[in-house]
């Protein structure tokens, strides 16, 4: 937005501490000259030795025409101090500010590296630039996080695409394959990548907060996910338990039943090969609404629990099968969820293996709550 340029704050504030000492110096000579009024009498005589009566001396207006020029020159005086001392004054005053404006400067042109560090005591510009400072560095974590997350979404995509690019060149070149068996290849390599898609555009929406609140029950949201993955828990001789009480808050309830089901997910495929078992638990603590997943299998490393929120981390030495390996993306839209809805994730691994985690989301008031059946 263009704007017509105006006066610097530097010389505002010069010509305001200049004007500020003037009314103090003409208050002040204006206080004298009331004084000398008051006190001086308006007349005199002039008494000779030897006559009586030589003359009356008017000594107010005399001490007018002495007082005046003074009174002037030191207001001249006051004026040139004023503004001189104002404008070495503003400047120091100024300087943090400088500073902050350089920065902003460089961070318009996507510098995001560089820092203020403002040094000294902590002032209102001390405050401004460490705010600034901080605002910086999570620009710069949050376009890191973009670009590596453009980077490996890429790259996933791509992954599909130049194998159906080389299952149609095959077919090209050799008219006399099997196409039912192409199709079903084509089929199965498209599928992952709409899959791959939705599901980078569910993580876009849940980053973006574009979506209605309503009330949700998180206990109602783990026993629909609990009985849409039973199949697949008794597949891999899993047993899948839901307990707890009611766990009200506000949200998307169609987010939240992808948040529950991408942990009950992540908790059947990544356990024991069988016999292994995964609990989701939810209850209220103050203000908030928790719900717990925890399951067994192998040990994790404590270096590997930080990235597992991460896009694209697959969590390689983890046990899972095949199929339900997935693109890495599980507790990354979990984590989105969580965030979008101004809660927390904890993932802790489990002395004897495998990890728990839990959500913890604010709770929603004025509902009673009490405990319900363990499933």
């Amino acid at each position: 937005m263009d704007r017509a340029p105006g006066l610097s704050v530097r010389l505002k504030l010069t010509l305001s501490y200049a004007g500020f000492l003037m009314l103090a110096g003409a208050l002040l000579l204006a206080a004298v000259w009331v004084y000398l009024l008051r006190y001086v009498p308006d007349r005199a005589l002039l008494v000779d030795a030897d006559t009586p009566i030589h003359g009356v001396f008017p000594i107010r207006s005399s001490l007018l025409h002495v007082f005046a020029p003074r009174a002037a020159a030191v207001l001249a005086l006051l004026l040139v101090f004023g503004l001189l001392g104002g404008w070495i004054l503003a400047g120091r005053m100024l300087a943090p500010l400088a500073r902050i404006t350089d920065a902003t400067r460089m961070a318009t042109k996507g510098s995001l590296a560089h820092r203020i560090e403002l040094e000294g005591r902590r002032d209102e510009f001390r405050e401004l630039a460490d705010s600034f400072d901080a605002m910086l560095a999570q620009l710069e974590s949050h376009v890191a996080e973009q670009q590596r997350f453009a980077a490996n979404a890429s790259h996933e995509l791509r992954t599909p695409l130049a194998i159906s690019q080389a299952l149609l060149d095959a077919a090209r070149t050799d008219p006399t394959g099997d196409r039912g068996e192409l199709i079903e290849r084509l089929h199965t390599v498209n599928t992952r990548a709409i899959d791959l898609t939705e599901t980078l555009l569910l993580l876009s929406r849940a980053d973006g907060r574009g979506f209605a609140r309503t009330p949700v029950d998180l206990s109602l949201v783990a026993e629909e996910a609990a009985e849409t993955l039973l199949p697949l828990a008794e597949q891999r001789r899993i047993t899948l338990g839901v307990s707890g009480e009611t766990a009200q808050t506000v949200g998307s309830e169609a987010l939240m039943l992808r948040m529950v089901t991408n942990l009950l997910q992540n908790a059947i495929v990544h356990n024991l090969p069988t016999d292994g078992t995964v609990t989701i638990h939810t209850e209220t603590q103050h203000d908030a609404s928790v719900l717990r997943v925890e399951n067994t299998g192998q040990p994790l490393p404590l270096e590997l629990v930080p990235t597992l929120t991460e896009p694209f981390q697959r969590g390689a030495e983890r046990i899972r099968t095949d199929d339900h390996a997935g693109v890495g993306l599980g507790l990354a839209i979990v984590h989105s969820i969580v965030q979008a809805h101004d809660g927390s994730l904890d993932l802790t691994p489990r002395a004897a293996g495998g990890l728990l985690v839990s959500v913890r989301l604010p709770r929603r008031t004025g509902v009673i709550t009490g405990f319900r059946r363990s499933l």
